[in-house]
């Protein structure tokens, strides 16, 4: 049917298209006769659909903050899927899975282990505020899943506002209060009552508020929230990971907002919690605590897939007669094994005050990077979460979108991978046990692949801030 099928640009969200005209140029230029026969088997058996297969390669080994191809090439891994906070393969994590595999490799559903109940203590003694109960899942679309049903029982309302181009799991519920069309789109009837409003992005705001924000994103949730009358709980990644980075008295006022109207705040940050961006969870920069808090990715140290649901103490009750998750491996000791060996490498390698003090030099690196590239049109970040916007137009921030495609396979010819999002915005998420060399090489690729792509400028033309 006509005005069905969405147009390329609304596809570029979350991940870099793999239909790109370029992945195929690039492919014909990198890739061997031997890897492209991998390739083609894994395209023979997996349900081809965009962002994953067809893939780009095939990796045969990952180490710390690089992986390796079929080929022997090492990359630079700044994508990671948000999973290497502690770096991939550490091992004080393959130990803790080693020797569970020995002592304990499974528990039915009926029985509890040390090493689940061990994960809940540490994550629950470390989250602020009330978060004081836990509950764990395969992943983090289940972690969303469990945190809207809960939010259901409690409120007895079933209604949300989200963000639009915001990520929250690729299952049903979960793309229903997620923003990207790329996986809405076609879907058919999503969960009833799924609002969304404009997310915190002062550089493509609809409210027009440009650098002098007046935080009428802000205003504009609590206008709904009026309005509906009965919603469930606003549901928002703490930090987008592109990385928008809301002002810091956003997540004041939408707090405020949610208590005024009886709605619960639900924030999102698996792929930006356990260190990333600074700080052990994002919502500690707002200096605000969320009814609930839903974190996962580098839960399992990179390795095993576990996500966890933090609840008020308060929640507790509500569910006492009904199944919230009780989901196969929720209690899986092998993962929760990761997990607290994920917590205490995070703990004693000093991660979260490395990610801060790191974050803040490799802006500076990618801050000279804007003074020499005039279509880098914004560079910022929070902690190791960093982005780079490439604009051809500044004052129009017309998105340089087939300009940054270039950028990520000329980078990743010369050994460094990222992801690009909305298009146009290169973002880097290293793990947090990169060395400054390995960041310094990182920044000195991007350098070349920009300067591959478009004419560069002195320093000393660089317009004032």
């Amino acid at each position: 049917m006509p005005g069905d099928t969405p147009s390329q640009s609304s596809l570029h969200s979350e991940g870099d298209l793999n239909i790109s005209p370029r992945r195929a140029a690039w492919s014909r230029g990198h890739i061997s006769p031997e890897t492209r026969r991998v390739l083609e088997e894994d395209a023979r058996y997996f349900l081809h659909q965009s962002l994953s297969t067809p893939c780009l390669n095939a990796l045969k080994g990952c180490h710390g903050a690089t992986i390796e191809d079929l080929e022997g090439r090492e990359l630079l891994d700044f994508h990671g899927n948000n999973v290497h906070q502690v770096g991939y393969a550490h091992p004080r994590v393959v130990e803790a899975i080693t020797r569970q595999l020995h002592d304990l490799a499974f528990c039915p559903r009926r029985y509890t282990n040390g090493p689940a109940i061990e994960l809940a203590r540490r994550l629950t003694e470390a989250a602020p505020g009330d978060l004081k109960r836990v509950l764990f899942a395969p992943g983090g679309s289940l972690a969303i899943g469990m945190a809207l049903k809960l939010a259901r029982a409690a409120t007895g309302r079933f209604k949300t506002i989200s963000m639009w181009d915001s990520f929250h799991g690729a299952s049903l519920d979960a793309i229903s209060v997620g923003g990207e069309a790329i996986f809405r789109s076609g879907a058919g009837p999503l969960l009833p009552g799924c609002e969304h409003v404009p997310p915190p992005d002062n550089r493509h705001c609809p409210f027009k508020c440009g650098a002098a924000c007046t935080l009428a994103c802000a205003d504009y949730v609590e206008y709904v929230l009026e309005k509906e009358g009965d919603v469930a709980a606003v549901v928002a990644e703490t930090v987008r990971c592109t990385p928008f980075i809301p002002p810091v008295d956003y997540w004041q006022r939408i707090r405020a907002a949610c208590d005024r109207h009886g709605a619960m705040l639900i924030l999102d940050e698996i792929p930006t919690g356990l260190g990333r961006t600074g700080k052990l969870f994002a919502a500690e920069h707002y200096g605000i605590v969320p009814d609930m808090l839903v974190i996962g990715k580098g839960l399992g140290g990179g390795i095993m897939p576990i996500a966890a649901l933090l609840a008020r103490e308060d929640l507790n009750r509500v569910m006492k007669d009904k199944a919230l998750g009780h989901y196969t491996h929720e209690k899986n000791p092998v993962a929760c094994a990761a997990g607290v060996a994920t917590l205490q490498v995070i703990e004693e390698e000093r991660l979260v005050e490395k990610a801060r003090e790191d974050g803040t030099y490799a802006m500076g690196r990618l801050r000279e990077l804007a003074a020499r590239h005039p279509i880098i049109g914004d560079v910022r970040g929070l902690g190791l979460l960093l982005g780079v916007e490439l604009l051809r137009d500044a004052r129009t921030a017309e998105r340089a979108t087939d300009e940054a495609d270039q950028v990520m396979y000329e980078s990743l010819t010369r050994g460094l991978s990222f992801k690009v999002t909305m298009g146009n915005i290169l973002t880097l998420t290293p793990a947090l046990t990169i060395t400054r060399p390995e960041i310094d090489r990182a920044v000195a690729i991007l350098d070349q692949s920009l300067a591959a792509v478009s004419p560069s400028r002195t320093p000393a033309s660089r317009p004032p801030a």
